[in-house]
This record gives C-alpha cells, structure tokens and sequence, in this order.
C-alpha cells in the first residue's frame, strides 16, 4: 500500500550545493587554466631557443611538426579568459551565505529521509489507529464482545513490534534534529547583519569559510564557525539575547503544534483522517 500521508520532497539542497561548489572551483579554474597556457608557452621557448640554436651551428632538424605540439588551442584560451572574468565574483575568504545554505540543504536531505522512514512505520503501525477508534465507539456490552473477538482473532496482525516503535522513535528525533539544525542554519543565512560578522571573522582569521566547521549548538543556542588551521571561532546567538542580531527562532510548544496540525503530512495522516478514510477512502469528512 502506497501511504497517503504527503512528504514534500526538498530540492534546493543541489541548487545551495552546485552554488557552493562553482564558487570554489573559480580560483582553481584560474591555477589550471594559466598553468596549461604557461606548460604550452614553455615548450615553446624550448622549441624557439633549441630552432634558433641549431639554425646557427647546422646538422640538426626537427621532424617538422613539433611546433604545433606548443600551440595555444582556442580551447585553452577560452578557458583561461573565462577564468579571469570569473574572478571578479570570487570571495579569497569563502562565502558564509552560501556555506550556510548548503549546511542547511544538507539537513533538510537528512530530515526528508527521516520523515521517509517515519511515514513508512506509521503506515505498518496504522492498525493501533484502527484499535483505538473500535475499542472507543463501543458501548454496549455486545459492542465490547465484538471488540474483543476481533483483538483475539486478529492479534496477530493488529501488534507492534519493538522494532517499529524503535524506528518510529528514532525518526521522530531525527526530524527534530535535522529540522532544527536545518532551520538555524537557513536563519541565519537570511540576516545579513549576521552573515557580514560570519565573513569578517573569516577575513580577521586570514581563513576561508568554505574550509571551515560550521555548526549549530542547541546546547549554546548559537550558529559557529571555526576557522580551518586555527584556534579561533565566531558565532552569532539565536535565542534574542546580545550577540543574536535581532534573531530569536525558537518557538513555543503550543505553536509548533499549532503549525503542524494545518501541515500537509497531518492532514493526509490517518490520525486526522480516520482509519477508514485513510486506508480505503471510505467515511471520510466532506
């Protein structure tokens, strides 16, 4: 059974990813580029000094095609202009927008598989959804004998194993965790006043974020960048308090479920639903 819980499948992960890669592979384009041109330039001068020395002195030829094997191709021309036009947007300290926004793509992957694997055993656990509404809609005592039949003759099917309520468990803290690390990530990528301090602590610690630590401490409650060959840190708070750059993202339990309960994957879930609705589109709410 294909489970009708909705899970947006997230695609901006590739987009923050190939943005980060482009960026750092400027300066490499420029060292590759240059060095194909100067390797041909200095075959070239070996060529030009070896022809002009043996034109003097006589006795001594090439085949007659070595020459082109010096050549500059257009190829390589074209590449090298580019790689000097592209300078022009290259960041020597890295570029902390870019770097948080693809840590956040990153986590926003880890927390799509884990709502994944969470929708998935709450599909196999979906018969205690079943139990709970029969066992609660019997009155009479002729209702509970029926309740009773169908728990013992369906006993079978309708348990959870301690396995399922392990991957249940363990998905829930997954999507927390990867939700969490995901939204402090993209928070901060969005303030530019924090942003700029990220990138100045690059510039002041002679050290390019792209290369650096960057992670999110619930713990702290701050988003920090450690700086590749140093000792030295910068971070920016995300709880209101001095340091947070106006930012203050944590949210109330009773608005978290609050949101939730108007989500896509609730309002397609067996628990708003029904058992009936949910399995076989029967008894459903207009």
């Amino acid at each position: 059974m294909v489970i009708r819980m909705k899970v947006k499948t997230l695609t901006l992960a590739s987009l923050f990813l190939l943005a980060t890669e482009a960026q750092s592979n400027e300066l490499d384009a420029l060292i590759n580029s240059s060095a194909a041109i100067v390797s041909q330039i200095d075959r070239g001068i070996k060529l030009a000094g070896a022809g002009y020395g043996y034109a003097n002195t006589g006795g001594a030829l090439s085949n007659g095609s070595l020459a082109g094997t010096a050549h500059i191709s257009t190829a390589q021309l074209e590449a090298y202009n580019a790689a000097l036009g592209n300078m022009d947007t290259y960041q020597a300290y890295g570029d902390v927008q870019a770097l948080l926004e693809a840590k956040a793509a990153t986590e926003f992957e880890l927390m799509n598989t884990a709502v994944e694997e969470f929708t998935d055993v709450v599909v196999e656990m979906i018969a205690v959804v079943e139990v709970s509404e029969i066992a609660a809609e019997a009155e009479t005592p002729d209702d509970k004998a029926e309740v009773q039949a169908y728990v013992v003759a369906n006993e079978s099917t309708l348990s959870i194993t301690q396995d399922q309520v392990d991957t249940y468990n363990q998905s829930l803290d997954d999507i927390e965790e990867h939700g969490n690390n995901a939204s402090a990530f993209l928070g901060v990528a969005n303030n530019e006043s924090a942003v700029a301090f990220l990138q100045q602590g690059a510039e002041d610690n002679n050290s390019n974020a792209d290369l650096g630590t960057l992670t999110f401490s619930q713990d702290q409650q701050w988003v920090k960048l450690s700086y590749a060959g140093t000792n030295s840190a910068n971070a920016v708070y995300i709880n209101g308090q001095e340091g947070s750059f106006g930012m203050d993202f944590y949210v109330s339990e009773a608005d978290l479920l609050a949101t939730g309960a108007q989500s896509e994957l609730y309002l397609t879930g067996p628990t708003k639903l029904g058992y009936r609705c949910f399995m076989f589109e029967e008894d459903c709410e207009p």
